[in-house]
């Protein structure tokens, strides 16, 4: 006697496997969450991985003859759907969890793992909501979730700032060298203004879901989780809890120099400098900002690089230095085609802002010291 039979269509199945299997634990003293859950029920096929940090469950079409759940290893399960020939799939439980696959003149059976080991996905109570387009929510992510901080010693700072209020929704990231801070405006909020802290590792999967398009994304804050719901496809995870940074009084924004510069060209000349820059041989970009050209150079045990990138406006041949990384990323996550470059002194944060849509997008680095050169 089957304990769950459905059927449905390869590619769905394996578009499905690939969105949920990222919250798949890697490791963990429940042999369950190394595995997907396969819920069919009604004409719905569900599918959830969960590392009990966050989870992530999609919804598929498919023929369900009989409801029923049963966890599958995610690897073998993955391999197998994925050399299927692009046909239906038919799926089979026994009492004895042994799984049938069938596809075409191909046959699989594999051994499941009991659904009854699976913890429950957490509830979010929906305390504050918010809707926004998918395209622009991912697009919110990839421009600030690069700037999320690696280091746990402060937990807050692993995660991205939601800013939820009459001006709309306010991304920010930080990780003690540089910040980065998003802004979109809301066709209408409910409830009054709230903010949370997602972590940056599940954002990065809420970023792969969406999609770039004008279809709605749905944002639930509960009391301890996050609900981010994609289409047909829900992500769950914690709020970081703790003090994020004063982003807003961190910001100079009264700076003597400012210069434009096409973000193009300027990440072209960090990055031919930066062939002399290693993991092993370090070096700040040493940036000489005179009238109409910046300066830029790197020394190493490897020689040195030097070039010349034109802007508008005079830097008054102040010197500063950067993490050549930290420089490249902003001018590439900078939605806008020129920048401003504010400055102040060598030893002071520069900001980074469009020309053009100032509001949207704020980047701040700090410099590097540089060393007096012989």
């Amino acid at each position: 006697m089957s304990v769950i039979q459905f059927s449905c269509e390869k590619t769905l199945l394996k578009n499905a496997i690939s969105v949920a299997s990222p919250a798949v634990a890697a490791k963990s003293s429940i042999p369950a969450l190394a595995g997907l859950l396969i819920q069919a029920n009604s004409q719905e096929l569900t599918i959830s991985g969960f590392d009990m940090q966050t989870g992530i469950r999609t919804h598929i079409s498919a023929s369900v003859a009989q409801e029923g759940e049963v966890v599958l290893d995610t690897r073998l399960f993955s391999d197998i759907v994925r050399s299927l020939p692009d046909d239906m799939v038919t799926f089979t439980a026994d009492e004895r969890l042994m799984v049938h696959l069938s596809c075409g003149e191909s046959d699989f059976d594999i051994l499941g793992i009991s659904a009854a080991d699976y913890p429950d996905l957490p509830e979010v109570e929906d305390v504050y909501s918010v809707s926004i387009q998918q395209k622009v929510l991912r697009s919110m992510i990839e421009e600030t979730a690069f700037a999320v901080s690696t280091n746990e010693s402060r937990p807050i700072h692993t995660g991205a700032l939601f800013e939820v209020g009459s001006d709309g929704l306010t991304m920010a990231a930080v990780d003690g060298f540089r910040l980065a801070v998003r802004r979109e405006p809301l066709e209408k909020v409910e409830g009054g203004a709230f903010s949370f802290v997602a972590p940056g590792s599940a954002l990065n999967e809420v970023k792969k879901i969406c999609s770039d398009a004008e279809e709605g994304a749905e944002i639930t804050l509960g009391k301890r989780h996050i609900l981010f719901t994609v289409g047909d496809t829900e992500l769950i995870c914690r709020r970081l809890e703790g003090d994020f940074l004063d982003y807003r009084n961190a910001i100079p924004r009264k700076n003597p120099i400012s210069v434009v510069v096409e973000a193009k060209s300027l990440t072209e000349s960090i990055d031919r400098v930066s062939v002399m820059i290693s993991d092993k041989l370090k070096s700040p970009v040493r940036c000489r900002f005179d009238h109409d050209k910046v300066y830029l150079s790197a020394k190493t045990g490897n020689g040195e690089a030097k070039d010349v990138c034109r802007v508008s406006g005079d830097g008054g041949g102040l010197e500063i230095g950067f993490n050549n990384r930290y420089l490249m990323e902003a001018l590439r996550y900078a939605p806008a085609d020129t920048v401003r470059i504010e400055l102040n002194t060598g030893i002071s944060p520069a900001v980074i802002v469009p020309v053009e849509g100032e509001e949207k997008f704020l980047y701040m680095v700090l410099p590097v010291r540089l060393k007096n050169e012989a």
